[in-house]
């Protein structure tokens, strides 16, 4: 969870376009990979019981799901549609799973391409410096030593993939989130955050070295 603003990016490379075409990102062609009541229960991973949650509170266009690709990208590609809060994960054959995100609040949303260089499942997580100005009161996190431990509060959740750009860390990831009812919205500092147990899914699929285009 990271708070750099978008000017102190500007040297990254930018993406050519600002969101995917809406009859695109929204075409009807889509196939929920398992029943919602399936793929949003509760489970077990890495020792720690994920809750399931009422993902009948949650509009179904953010549902784990396989669409008709919309990005024109290369397979194994990951593009995130901050405007229509998509993450896809692009598959052969004109295919691509779509899942639903949360993304950076005005101020601290980041536009521009990396590649996924490290992964972390249940990751340690250190606030960043431009937090610890609003919420002093994290300090106890901002050493390795001292970092938050992993579990079911910590804010990666049970996922997390690091995007670097250049060969330099971005500090900014896609990860999971507790916080479900966010998915949809622009509610985090500044990365990408997906439920957990979708978290868990692109984690699985994404390749090692996997391209990521913010849009």
């Amino acid at each position: 969870m990271i708070l750099k603003s978008i000017t102190s990016l500007a040297a990254m490379p930018l993406a050519g376009c600002q969101s995917l075409p809406r009859q695109d990102a929204d075409r009807a062609a889509a196939r929920y990979l398992d029943h919602p009541s399936t793929m949003y229960a509760a489970r077990d991973d890495g020792g720690y019981r994920i809750p399931g949650f009422p993902y009948g509170e949650v509009d179904p266009r953010y549902y784990r799901q396989r669409v008709a690709d919309p990005t024109g990208r290369a397979a194994g590609t990951i593009v995130v549609d901050t405007a229509r809060r998509f993450l896809y994960l692009v598959e052969p054959n004109g295919q691509a799973i779509r899942y639903g995100v949360s993304i950076g609040r005005e101020g601290f949303a980041w536009k521009g391409e990396g590649v996924i260089a490290q992964r972390r499942a249940w990751p340690r997580w250190t606030p960043p410096g431009e937090m610890l100005v609003r919420k002093p009161g994290l300090a106890r996190y901002a050493t390795e030593a001292g970092s938050m431990a992993p579990g079911l509060s910590n804010p990666l959740g049970a996922r997390a993939l690091y995007i670097f750009a250049d060969g330099r860390d971005t500090l900014y990831r896609i990860h999971g989130t507790p916080e479900w009812q966010t998915v949809g919205r622009a509610a985090s500092s500044g990365c990408v955050r997906l439920f957990q147990q979708d978290i868990i899914d692109l984690y699985a699929r994404a390749p090692d070295g996997a391209r990521v285009v913010v849009l």
